[in-house]
Order: C-alpha cells, then structure tokens, then sequence
C-alpha cells in the first residue's frame, strides 16, 4: 500500500469519524413526548392523556375537535440555526396532523386521512440562519371525533438552552390563608422561566413569578403544596412540600340546612298541568322552596315584581295572609323559603347601574314583605351574556355580569351571613365553558356560552347553593373530554364531577375555574316526565349519588374524587312530583333517610 492510498484512507477514516460525532450530537428535543407526565410541556386546547390505546408506555394523548377548535396540542422546542431536523410521531384516528411553525423556512406538516390503528408520522425540517426556537404541534380536523397521538420526537442538533431543566425551588412557604384559599411564596431559581405549583400532587396551575394564590378549597382542610421550576429543558423535580390548613370561613348562610337538603321550586304565580300547590301543602321533605317566580317589569329594567297566582288561574289559592303564615311555619320547621327571579320568561339584563339598584331595590321589597330567607338566580335565555373583549371569567367587564355581581354583594351585605343564595343556571351557561368561553378567540361563538362562570366565581364564597339545570340540556363535554347527553346517571355524575373538581376554562390550562365546595352543590334533576327532557328513573338518581358520594356504580365516566359531603337534589318542581305520587321526594328521602 503506498503513501497516497494511505493518505486517502486516513482522510475517509477523518471523515467517518467526524460523522459519528455529528450523529452523536443529536438528541430527541420534545419534552414528555409519550405524554407519560400528563399534559407537561404541552399546550392543548381540548386535550387529555389516556391509558389506553397506547403506542408505548403507560399513557397517550387524546384530543377531541370541536366547534371551531381543531383540538391542537403543541409545545415550543429550542433549536440550533440552518440545522435538519426530523419529527415524527404515531397518531390513530381520522384526519390527524402533526408539524412544525416558526422554522424560518418552510414549515411542515404530515397527516393521515384514517388511522384505524398506530400509524407512523414523519417528516423533515430545516431552520433558518436565525431560528432559535420552533413550535411542534398535532391536531385533529373540525368534527371529525377524538384522534390519539404517542411517542412524539423531534431528533436533531440540541439547542442553545437544552440543558438541564432548572433546580428544586427552595424556600416554599405559606402566608395568607382563608377558608377557599393558601397564599404560598418561595425562592427564586436560577435559569426558571415559569413555575408549576401542585395541590395534594396535582398540578393546579402555574406562575411566572415566585408567588401563587391556590384558591377554590374548602374550609377546614389541610392540603399539601409543592412547586417545580421549568424552563426549555424541562420541569425540576418538586420542591419540599408545605402543609396548611384552610379556616373554618363563612358556610355561604347554610349554618342550619342539614348535611343533605332537597331544593325544589313551587309554582307560586302561576298554574300548569301540575296544578297548584298552596305553600302549607308543601311536603316537611323539602328544605328549600323556591317560590317561581319573580320577574321584571320590562327586559332591562331591573325592577322586579312577584305576582301570586290569581284566583281565575288557581282556584284553591291561599290568601296573602295564609302565604305569609305558611311560609313563616315552614321556617319555624327548619325550612327556607327564597324568591326565585327569571325562569323561563323573565329575561334580566342589568345593563346600568340604575337597573342594578332598582333589582336591589325591588328584590328587597319582595324579601321583606313576605319575610323570606333569600334569592334564587334563574337566569336564562339571554339574560347573561359577554361582551367579544371580554376574555376573563375572575375579571369580568360586561355591563350586564358586572352589575349582576354588584347586586348580589349588596343584597348579601345587606341581610348578612345568614342569607340564603342559590342559582340554578343551565349547563351551556356554565360546564359549556370548558369548551367555549364567549365569543370565543376568533369570534362567531355564542356569547352566552359559560356566562354565569364569573357570576358564580364572584359570589363562591357567598354563594350557599349552585344546582345546575341538567336537563333540557345538549350534549355537554365532560372532563373526560367525551359528550354525555341526557338521561342517565351518566350525564349527571360527568357534569357534577366537573364543578366539584375545576376545569381549565375553554380549554385553557393556565385558566382554571376552581372547583366549588361539596357542601354549595346539589344536582338539578325534573321531577317526572312532565316537568322536562332530561329525566332519569329513580335506579339512575342512586347512581348518581351511590358514585359521587360514595365511588360505586359509577359506570364509565372517571370521578375525580368522591363526595360524602355532596349537599344534595334540586328539582323543578316540588308541583310535577306532588302530581306523579311524590317520586323524587322518596328517592331522595330513601336514599338519604
């Protein structure tokens, strides 16, 4: 062998080397890939992770298009100028994507049609001479079903800042506590872009500075808190955990309603096919009675005025004096007895301040004529809805949200702690909003959709009950991001579980609305077959309550947790089960005893 082929052969055998060593400097850049720490490191606008079907592992995503939303999940990876780079990934499903944005030159994307089972996904990018940073994402396309996605890579030269991830935070502490709130604080970490804090080992929400306010919990309760550091390299491991317990708090004026109460409406100023009711004929079963109703004297007026029932309409109806002297044994007996304002007809919209005071104004002359307890909130139709610029469920703008809020704090500041406040609002007011919140990023929603959640967030702590109207309902998503529909213990426990537990709102992870108390829920349910679509026999109410209260017979909807403390059934109305032989009343007295 001579000098030259030597030379040759040393120069192939440099060139070999330096190959292996370009090859050894890539590294797979996505984080949580097979989505084996949840939704870490992701952005999903209606997704969730799944242990089954899986590519690898233990878990997948799973995400659910909907509406105008195409269901996208998508995190930001660090990368390295004029560099190839390869990302894959296996998806199952119809019409399901995956690609790349901000790449500086063309972006990509790949996609199959249909996907009965894991199918492989790749594809190619190149950065440009000044590209840092690119976005990798999947989604789905718009109402075609869920599509799954697992073991997502993007393999290529590592980037500037793809290190380590951050440090433990150190220094964790508790400062302010109230009865639905822990106020935690903690030291700085070098390199940490934001920060995750977790409740009893969940992730409940994120900061970019070193403090948080965990709201949404329930007196007397001790949780545990840890925080994580995160930057483009990933999440730290958790911090030391801080332990600290909420105080006792105001119960929302429920200081002598029993552990579990049936709340129903009493057709006070009108007559149907049930027939009237006088108010001393009311069954001793029933804890709150929501006289329907009190309506305005015009859509915007605020001016509210209760008409009793005529005599040409309900023959056997009581006197005034026999109304007030019901209402006073029935409160002498342990009851409450509320005005219920809006129902079907009575449209309310407060949109000024004067229509606010005169609803103050009014709703108070009908509390201290007839010596009732409290108010009940029945808005619906269009009574609430939000303004397009208005985005945030805890810092509402709209004029008719805003007054309605205002209202509320004055009357419960008027009458004082024991104050009984109730709303009964439909699910596309208020579970809808885990899919849609108003008109939406891009407009052409509903505005109506999730209206009373920041309502309701705004008077948690005053608010006694919330019974949501599952019934004359539309599917609704539930937390398991599929659609549950009427009539079965199904749609209940689903729509139940999500107040009891929060929910990102209109998919938003950062944006969470807090759950409420076990003791500020009952389930609202028709009587009978009359009283509304939606009704559920007597075998599907003790699912319900047998799942939330005690996690048996919960049938395929995963609870997130198990409510003894569950305060119990509303129903419209205490007239259509007096008309079907008392049905709901047994179950609930059969049930709870």
């Amino acid at each position: 062998m001579g000098p030259e082929v030597v030379g040759r052969l040393r120069r192939r055998r440099g060139l070999t080397a330096l190959s292996s060593a370009a090859r050894a400097a890539d590294a797979d850049l996505a984080r949580n890939g097979g989505f084996e720490s949840g939704l870490d490191n992701w952005s999903c606008s209606a997704g969730t992770t799944v242990g089954t079907p899986v590519h690898s592992g233990n878990a997948a995503l799973r995400a659910t298009p909907a509406g105008s939303d195409n269901a996208q999940c998508a995190q930001t990876v660090s990368v390295q100028p004029n560099s190839t780079y390869t990302l894959s990934g296996y998806v199952r499903g119809s019409y399901v994507y995956l690609g790349a944005s901000g790449t500086g030159t063309t972006d990509v994307s790949t996609w199959t049609p249909t996907a009965a089972d894991w199918q492989k996904l790749t594809t190619t990018l190149t950065t440009s001479a000044a590209t840092t940073k690119v976005t990798i994402y999947t989604h789905g396309w718009y109402g075609t079903g869920a599509y799954y996605a697992d073991d997502i890579s993007l393999v290529g030269p590592g980037g500037a800042s793809t290190g380590q991830p951050p440090a433990a935070p150190t220094g964790l502490t508790a400062g302010a506590v109230t009865s639905s709130s822990v106020a935690l604080s903690w030291s700085a970490v070098t390199g940490a872009t934001s920060y995750a804090v977790y409740r009893d080992g969940a992730k409940v929400q994120t900061a970019s500075g070193t403090s948080a306010t965990v709201s949404g919990l329930s007196p007397s309760t001790a949780y545990s808190f840890q925080v994580t550091a995160v930057n483009d390299a990933g999440e730290s491991a958790k911090s030391a955990a801080v332990t600290a317990t909420t105080t006792t708090g105001s119960t929302g004026g429920t200081p002598d309603l029993p552990a579990h109460a049936l709340v129903g409406y009493l057709h006070a100023s009108f007559a149907n096919g049930s027939g009237y009711t006088r108010l001393a004929d009311v069954p001793a079963s029933w804890d709150v009675i929501d006289l329907a109703f009190g309506e305005p004297t015009s859509a915007t007026s605020g001016d509210i005025r209760f008409t009793r029932c005529p005599v040409a309409e309900c023959p056997n109806v009581e006197s005034d004096a026999e109304f007030k002297a019901a209402i006073k044994a029935k409160q002498a007996a342990g009851k409450k007895v509320l005005i219920s304002v809006g129902g079907q007809n009575g449209q309310v919209q407060l949109t000024t301040t004067a229509a606010r005071d005169a609803f103050v104004s009014s709703v108070s002359n009908i509390i201290d004529t007839y010596g009732l307890d409290g108010l009940d909130i029945d808005f619906e139709g269009h009574s609430l809805s939000l303004n397009a610029d208005d985005t945030d469920f805890k810092h509402p703008t709209t004029p008719v949200i805003v007054n309605l809020i205002s209202a509320l704090k004055t009357l419960k500041a008027k009458y004082g702690s024991r104050f009984v406040l109730t709303m009964a609002p439909e699910t596309f007011f208020v579970q809808l909003g885990y899919q849609y919140y108003g008109t939406g990023k891009w407009g052409g929603q509903d505005p109506r959709c999730g209206a009373y959640l920041p309502v309701i967030h705004a008077l948690r702590d005053d608010l006694t009950l919330l019974h949501v109207q599952d019934y004359n309902s539309g599917p609704i998503m539930g937390l398991d991001n599929q659609y549950h529909s009427m009539g079965g213990a199904d749609f209940h426990i689903a729509m139940t579980d999500m107040l009891l537990t929060g929910f990102p709102v209109a998919g938003d992870p950062a944006n969470v609305f807090p759950p409420l108390r076990p003791d500020q829920v009952a389930i609202g349910m028709p009587a009978s077959t009359n009283a509304g679509n939606g009704y559920v026999a007597p075998a599907e109410v003790v699912k319900t309550l047998d799942c939330l209260t005690r996690k048996a017979n919960c049938g395929s909807y995963p609870t997130h947790g198990t409510w003894p403390a569950l305060r119990g059934l509303m129903t419209w109305s205490i007239n259509w089960d007096r008309y079907s032989n008392g049905e709901f009343q047994k179950t609930f007295d059969g049930y709870f005893g």
